[in-house]
C-alpha cells in the first residue's frame, strides 16, 4: 500500500482481492442459511431481524466496500457503482455525497457520541419484548409461540415494572403498556440513549451500514456480529418460547433470570465500548473528508 495523499491509501490488486474475498468469506455464513430460508418460506427469529428490520440485504452485506481513505485500482464493480469515482489513480468514494445522507451520519454520531458519555444501565430486564405483547390478543412474533400464558407475562410487568430508554423499541409497547412507562419520542433519543441498552448496541450495525461505502466492510461486519448476539439475548429474554431453534430461555420472571439477564447485558455493553468509539471515530472523520 502507498500513500497518494492525506487520507487516501491506493490498494493494488494484490492487496485489495484478498480482502475482498476474506469479507464474502465472513458474511457468507449469514447470508446463505438466510436466502436458503426465504425460499422455504421460513423464518429464524434471530438471524431474519437483522436483514428485516434493519433493511440491509445479503448482496448489501456480501459487497465489500474499503472505506473512504482507499482507492482501488483494477475493480470493475467499484468502477461501476455510482458512489465511487475516479479519483488519483483508482476508484475511491466520491466525496460529493448526498445531503440527507450526510446529516444522517451527522445524527449517528451526536447518538453515539452522547451514549458514550452516559452511565450503563442494566435495569430494563428485556422487558421490552413483554411489553410489546402486554394485555394485548396481537403478538408482535406471530410465527414464534409464546412460553409463558397472558396472565404471567402481565403479572411479570407489572411486578417488575418497565425501564425502557430506547424509543425503538417503547414505539412497539402495546397501548397499555406505554400507560405503565413515561412517554419517549424520537427526538429524545440523543438525550436518552445509553450504553447499556441492547437495542442502542444493535443499533451499532445500523449507523455502520447507513455510512456505507465510506465507512469500511469490515466495520459493518463488526457491528452485525455484535447485533446479532444482542438480539439473541433479546429474543432469549422474552416471553417467545425458542425452543424448536435451540434457544433457552432466560427466565426473567424469576429474581435468577434477571440476574442473569443483567450479566450478559453487561457483557455486551463491555464489548460494545471500543466498537462504538470506533464507529463514531471513523464517522467524525469520513464527514470531516467530504465535500
Amino acid at each position: 500500500m502507498s500513500d497518494v495523499a492525506v487520507g487516501s491509501i491506493v490498494l493494488e490488486p494484490t492487496e485489495w482481492l484478498p480482502l475482498e474475498r476474506k469479507h464474502r468469506e465472513r458474511v457468507q455464513p449469514w447470508i446463505s442459511p438466510r436466502l436458503a430460508r426465504r425460499q422455504r418460506g421460513e423464518r429464524h427469529p434471530v438471524d431474519d431481524f437483522l436483514f428485516e428490520y434493519y433493511r440491509l440485504s445479503p448482496a448489501q452485506l456480501s459487497s465489500w466496500h474499503p472505506g473512504w481513505r482507499y482507492e482501488v485500482i483494477g475493480s470493475e464493480r467499484l468502477a461501476r457503482d455510482s458512489d465511487y469515482c475516479l479519483r488519483s489513480v483508482g476508484h475511491g468514494v466520491n466525496p460529493q455525497i448526498p445531503e440527507r445522507k450526510k446529516q444522517r451520519m451527522q445524527h449517528a454520531l451526536q447518538i453515539l457520541e452522547a451514549t458514550q458519555q452516559r452511565t450503563a444501565g442494566f435495569s430494563c430486564f428485556g422487558l421490552h419484548e413483554w411489553a410489546m405483547v402486554y394485555r394485548t390478543q396481537q403478538v408482535r412474533h406471530d410465527q414464534v409461540p409464546l412460553r409463558l400464558r397472558p396472565q404471567q407475562i402481565a403479572a411479570t410487568v407489572e411486578s417488575v415494572g418497565l425501564s425502557c430508554t430506547h424509543f425503538d423499541a417503547y414505539r412497539f409497547f402495546t397501548k397499555a403498556a406505554k400507560e405503565l412507562h413515561p412517554r419517549l419520542g424520537r427526538d429524545d433519543q440523543i438525550d436518552i440513549e445509553q450504553p447499556g441498552c441492547i437495542h442502542a448496541g444493535m443499533d451499532l450495525y445500523r449507523y455502520a451500514y447507513e455510512s456505507l461505502p465510506l465507512i469500511s466492510s469490515a466495520l459493518v461486519a463488526e457491528c452485525f456480529t455484535f447485533a446479532r448476539d444482542s438480539r439473541d439475548l433479546d429474543m432469549r429474554s422474552s416471553p417467545y418460547d425458542l425452543s424448536a431453534w435451540g434457544l433457552t430461555a432466560i427466565p426473567i420472571e424469576t429474581p435468577a433470570g434477571r440476574q442473569q439477564h443483567a450479566r450478559l447485558q453487561r457483557s455486551l455493553a463491555e464489548r460494545a465500548v471500543p466498537l462504538r468509539a470506533e464507529l463514531a471515530i471513523e464517522i467524525r472523520n469520513a464527514l470531516q473528508w467530504v465535500e
